[in-house]
């Protein structure tokens, strides 16, 4: 008997050939993949050591073979056939929605893989297999990641990207606080998307996310000269970002106030770039840095009254 990680294994009974008890193998004491896995139980969400027997089956989720078009043998075919796979050959398997999610978010909080899974209580074997391969994990294994991660488990699946945020209902004794400046930096650092408020060339007010970083306590972003968010420079502007926690109903919003100015030193521009987390997301030629020193910061945050 072999196995992989986020096969399923099956206990029937011998008499019936009914399933008695199923679950998924989360960890493998043996690179050969022969027993005994570590087996998280559908019915109880429990972790135990298994040495199967022979009422057990495994069965196998598609795992390509590296550099083959083929997939390791499902049980019912004795061995004896490969099953095509749908990954072209020479090519390592593409990492699933949700495993890209939970990496992106454990990067973005600096957590090390073995401490997400500790939090997660889960092997780091089994959240690495989730992370690069397309696995399809179990609704308590999202939670427990989600959980892990301070996120949800609609944020992991991706559901809802393009409905607004906050259509969930209000908590029942919410609390609205003043954020003091100290808390509003440490939200508002390092990096992220935000929303500038600025005069647009027609006289009209205009609000537009752009890519930031925070350098120096001062808040940068790369535009390019004929776009709305260009049109801060040289005028004092509003800089606004915001979280919100869909699933518990509360969040908080970051305001920075100040005047915005275009950087043309060469050597600050260049320490600008070498230091961007990430390119501009809309793309195109935005090599125009621009800088707001904040004058007055400010935020709120809801949470339960009697937190």
């Amino acid at each position: 008997m072999r196995a992989h990680l986020g096969d399923h294994i099956v206990i029937e009974s011998p008499a019936t050939g009914a399933t008695r008890r199923d679950g998924e193998i989360v960890a493998l004491h043996h690179e050969d993949g022969t027993p005994p896995y570590d087996v998280r139980w559908s019915d109880t969400d429990e972790v135990t050591l298994v040495f199967p027997g022979p009422d057990a089956h495994i069965h196998h989720l598609e795992h390509a073979q590296p550099g083959s078009g083929h997939a390791f043998p499902r049980p019912d075919t004795g061995g004896a056939e490969a099953v095509p796979s749908a990954a072209p050959p020479d090519r390592t398997p593409v990492p699933g929605d949700i495993g890209r999610r939970v990496a992106a978010e454990r990067r973005r909080q600096s957590l090390s893989r073995g401490e997400t899974a500790r939090r997660a209580h889960m092997s780091p074997d089994y959240l690495a297999y989730l992370e690069e391969q397309p696995a399809d994990p179990s609704v308590a294994t999202l939670i427990r990641l989600a959980d892990a991660l301070g996120t949800t488990v609609t944020a992991l699946r991706g559901a809802g990207v393009d409905l607004p945020p906050g259509q969930g209902h209000a908590l029942l004794h919410p609390q609205l606080r003043d954020l003091a400046p100290d808390e509003c930096r440490t939200l508002l650092s390092t990096h992220g998307v935000g929303r500038i408020a600025v005069s647009a060339s027609d006289g009209r007010p205009a609000v537009v996310p752009v890519n930031y970083e925070v350098v120096d306590d001062t808040i940068v972003f790369r535009t390019a000269p004929d776009t709305v968010a260009a049109a801060a420079v040289g005028t004092e502007v509003a800089f606004e970002v915001d979280h919100v926690d869909e699933a518990m109903s509360q969040g908080w919003s970051v305001l920075a106030v100040g005047p915005a100015h275009v950087v043309t030193e060469a050597d600050a521009v260049r320490r600008l770039a070498q230091r961007a987390h990430t390119l501009p997301w809309p793309g195109g030629e935005r090599e125009m840095w621009v800088s707001i020193r904040p004058t007055s910061l400010t935020g709120r945050r809801i949470t339960p009254a009697d937190r």
